[in-house]
């Protein structure tokens, strides 16, 4: 695999608001030219994977950490299995396109990286066979993706079940399940949502995946629960483990134990460690920040910016 190699970069005095290039049909394309058909089946069936990486500007390092980047891709490739996608890179070729990317742009702020694995056949009949999969990839700053404190309330939606649309893989289309999740939140006043199952135990937020204190102890559900394999929510359980001394424990979570948890807290690529003060009109614990919470989120963000040499193997640093 051969891609085009990109000039030396000087670093911008100031972040671009939005990005300037993008990675598709194999080659690394104006922003505004990054187009695909509208007659695409990903554009009409939603038929496709997604990825979400981010990178952390470390200010007094002067340099951009994208975290757990090889991590991301495997999953990313993943994802592509469960459509029966196949593409010609392997991770490690996906990793250098992204930074390839992001040193094009020169942001010196957070950034996030969208991979998309797609269903370019221009045809009526959604399948999975004979069909023809590419890949594409933009980045953009980003900030806060949702704020670091919330007010959620469950939703009436449930989350898709394995056996219907996989939710362990960040599947295209299975996301309209968390826009609707998401969007009944807003309307309602809150800030996100919690999903269930459908036999009604806690799965996630709306694109978030939940922890809960309760006794001194952290729960979260399983991956049979029908909730994506998060690679944030993989590392909270090696950081809780490490740096808090709380062994995570797997387990189904009712919607009613919600309501009498110390502490419960989202975590994504996306929301970072956000702390859920308030569900259903309940107050958690004391409806504020907890000191578990708290703990993470210091920790969380010590290990993405690069400020604790120990997860140092988790990042890439983006700029020589």
């Amino acid at each position: 695999m051969q891609t085009q190699t990109p000039p030396k970069i000087q670093l911008q005095e100031q972040a671009v608001t939005h990005p300037q290039w993008g990675f598709l049909r194999g080659q690394f394309v104006p922003i505004a030219d990054a187009k695909i058909s509208i007659m695409t089946q990903v554009v009409n069936y939603g038929i496709g994977a997604f990825g979400g990486i981010r990178g952390y500007w470390n200010d007094s390092k002067q340099q951009l950490y994208v975290f757990r980047l090889y991590d991301h891709y495997r999953r990313f490739l993943n994802s592509g299995k469960l459509l029966a996608a196949k593409l010609p890179y392997t991770a490690e070729d996906l990793a250098r396109i992204t930074l390839d990317l992001i040193r094009r742009e020169g942001y010196r702020t957070d950034v996030y990286a969208r991979p998309l694995i797609y269903n370019a056949t221009e045809d009526i009949t959604p399948r999975l066979y004979d069909v023809e999969f590419d890949f594409a990839c933009f980045t953009r700053p980003l900030g806060n993706y949702i704020k670091l404190e919330v007010r959620a309330c469950t939703s009436s939606w449930r989350r898709v079940d394995d056996a219907a649309l996989p939710s362990r893989g960040k599947i295209t289309g299975s996301y309209v399940n968390s826009a609707l999740a998401r969007t009944e939140a807003h309307w309602n006043g809150y800030d996100e949502a919690i999903v269930l199952t459908h036999d009604g135990h806690v799965a996630e937020g709306s694109a978030e995946n939940l922890f809960m204190v309760r006794d001194g102890k952290v729960y979260t559900p399983p991956v049979s629960e029908n909730i994506l394999e998060g690679i944030t929510r993989r590392t909270l359980f090696q950081v809780f483990n490490d740096e808090l001394g709380l062994p995570v424990i797997e387990r189904s979570i009712d919607r009613s134990e919600l309501y009498i948890a110390d502490e419960a807290m989202f975590c994504g690529t996306g929301a970072q460690v956000a702390s859920i003060i308030e569900i259903d009109h309940r107050a958690i614990g004391d409806g504020k920040l907890g000191p578990v919470t708290r703990k993470m989120q210091d920790a969380y963000f010590a290990v993405v910016r690069g400020e604790n040499e120990k997860y140092s193997n988790w990042l890439t640093p983006v700029y020589a």
